[in-house]
Formats: C-alpha cells, structure tokens, sequence
C-alpha cells in the first residue's frame, strides 16, 4: 500500500492567546498558553495520518521533555516515528506563536532541527511513495532526499515554506510545489499580494514549471487555491469556514494533499481535497491537534 513519507521540522509550539497584538514595548495582561506539537513536518505528518494514509516522519529533536512529547504523540496518531533521531547538544525546536484577532505571528527557535541530515533516514524511498519536504530543516538534506526519491520513483511534494532561496535545479526533483501568494512572490520575483489577479499567479506558478516542477499549487486563502500544470490551469474554491487559529492551514493543505497523491488522486483533485481539509483545520486552536479527520472532510465536502 502506498504511504506518505514526510521529512522536515518538529517542534513544540508555545501558543499564546490574547485579545489583541501587543505594540512595539508594550506588556498585556489576560493571555492564555498552550503547549501544542507543531513544526511544519510534523504538522504535514499528522494531517496525512489522521486521514487514513500511513504516513512516518523524518526529522531531528533533541534529548529533553519536549522530544519525548512529540514522539509520544506521533505514536499516538499511528505515525512512524522510527525515523525521527535525537541529537546531542541543541534543544528540540520550539515555536513561540501569537493568536490575536483571528490571525497569529511566529517566531522560531529551530534547534535540533537544523542538524537533520539525510544519512538519519532508515529506509531508501519506494516507488509507490509520496515523500514531502519543506524548508525548516537544513537545504542541503531537504534537495538530496527529493532526489533520492525522485530517481526511485517515488512523487515528491515540497512546500517552499518559509521560503530560502535554493539551487535551480532542486525544483527539477518535484512532482507538486505547494506555496502561499507571498512565498511565490519570493520565489519567482513577481509583485504579488491578497489583490494579484489570477492571471499574474498563473504567470508567476508558470515560472516554477519552467524551472522544473511538474506542478504548482498556488495557496490563497479565502480564495482558494490555483492549480497550475501541464494540461492547464484549475481553480480550486475555498469552503467557508468560522475562524479561530490559522496556524497550520497550510501544513493541513499539504499534508492533506500528499495523501490523497498516495491515494492515486490528480494533483487536482487531492486539492480540492485539501483545500476542505485546510478549512476544518482553522475551526480549532492549534497546528497539529487541529487536524482533521477523513470523516470531518467528508462532511465538510457534502456541504459545499
């Protein structure tokens, strides 16, 4: 059976919850904290799981409480953690995440994660593999593991988030490029923002064709997303949704998708797919305990 191979960060979101943003200098009273798995890997990982594909995860913590957390609740959601390799010396990483006024702001302290290698995966990718890769951990592992499972014939989704600039040819070791209106605009140099016409997304996911990717998935939030390949453009409708924490929208999306690539879906339809996945996952506080089910999808879908 296929199954979804996700390579990239863990770390223990730090979330704090206040009824607005503090300014510049300023201390406000009345927050609420949790302590939430996250890390955009681990996020992916737990989104594909919790529909049903057997997913592991690849990635680096370090030797304190916090690793043993996220261990323990990737096991808890059937994801193969064997993989997953503790280092000595950094701490695992941590994510210290605002939530005000329906949207958040991050800060990250990698740790351990910017030790992943790629000699810590236990097994070569499978042909009949989805493996998926972002840009928290070290660039250098992220483009050898693509191509590694590239030439084994394996699909390979990366998200080029947060974005880093990389060598050209990394893009030529992707099936599906997944990224947000502002990630693009830094990828290809065009001037995108929320108001950029269809038209100039198309052009700027068209760029990232030319450099190698088979597709490109343009992520817009309240519009949707645009699928971009070689037989065509699609456009994909976001499903309403009531907002309460944004923070892991995008890793739901690509998790979701990887998924249902696995499932033998087009790049198309697995978006669909995740664009409802991604609208269920905002109605909860948190990155990876707001992931939804495949039954939560499928309700969201008969909505729509």
């Amino acid at each position: 059976m296929s199954r979804v191979v996700v390579c990239g960060s863990l770390n223990m979101d730090v979330v704090v919850q206040s009824a607005r943003f503090p300014g510049r200098g300023e201390t406000i009273l009345g927050a609420e904290v949790s302590f939430l798995p996250g890390g955009k890997g681990l996020n992916q990982a737990i989104a594909s799981a919790r529909l049903g594909m057997p997913t592991a995860m690849v990635g680096a913590v370090g030797n304190d409480a916090f690793a043993n957390g996220l261990r323990g609740f990737l096991a808890d959601n059937d994801v193969d953690s064997t993989s997953v390799t503790e280092v000595d010396g950094p701490a695992t990483g941590v994510a210290l995440i605002q939530v005000a006024e329906g949207d958040n702001s991050i800060t990250v302290a990698s740790g351990a994660n910017m030790h992943f290698d790629a000699a810590m995966l236990h097994h070569e990718p499978q042909h009949d593999e989805v493996w998926v890769a972002q840009f928290e951990t070290p660039l250098a592992a992220t483009q050898e593991i693509l191509g590694r499972a590239r030439a084994a014939g394996a699909r390979t989704v990366l998200n080029l988030a947060p974005f880093t600039e990389h060598p050209a040819e990394l893009l030529k070791s992707v099936d599906v490029a997944v990224l947000n209106e502002i990630e693009l605009s830094q990828a290809t140099g065009a001037r995108l923002d929320a108001s950029s016409t269809q038209e100039s997304i198309v052009a700027a996911c068209n760029v990232l064709r030319d450099r190698g990717a088979r597709a490109v998935i343009a992520t817009l939030g309240a519009r949707g997303a645009v699928v971009v390949t070689a037989t065509g453009v699609d456009v994909i409708p976001a499903f309403p949704t009531s907002v309460v924490d944004t923070t892991g929208a995008g890793d739901c999306f690509v998790g979701a998708l990887a998924s249902q690539l696995a499932a033998g879906r087009t790049p198309v339809e697995a978006a669909r797919f995740a664009s409802a996945a991604a609208s269920c996952s905002v109605e909860r506080l948190g990155a990876a305990p707001a992931m939804p089910t495949g039954q939560d999808v499928a309700a969201r879908l008969v909505k729509a």
